[in-house]
């Protein structure tokens, strides 16, 4: 999954996020999460429908822009992978 494709606004409050990809199609995200990881905020995101963008049980991560209001696109695979692995040690000493 390439997440660099995709933009848009940040409303958290809602259950399904709508992000629009470079081919202007509309691709609908469930919000599963919120993480703050070495001082940046992280979206953690979840397909709400099947689609050709991502996987059923990929999680997609995005930063949050400092106002909160805008995802912004995380190109290095490391950091993609930290935040994940941050994200669920953090779930797991939550249970």
């Amino acid at each position: 999954m390439s997440e660099e494709v995709l933009d848009g606004e940040v409303d958290l409050d809602e259950e399904i996020i709508e992000l629009i990809d470079d081919n202007e199609n509309i691709i609908k995200f469930r919000f599963l999460d919120v993480t703050e990881y070495k001082g940046e905020r992280y979206a953690l995101l979840l397909a709400a429908e099947p689609n050709d963008v991502v996987e059923e049980d990929e999680v997609v991560i995005f930063r949050l822009n400092e106002a909160g209001d805008a995802f912004e696109p995380i190109e290095d695979d490391n950091l993609l992978q930290e935040v994940f692995d941050y994200y669920q040690s953090e779930a797991e000493e939550e249970n």
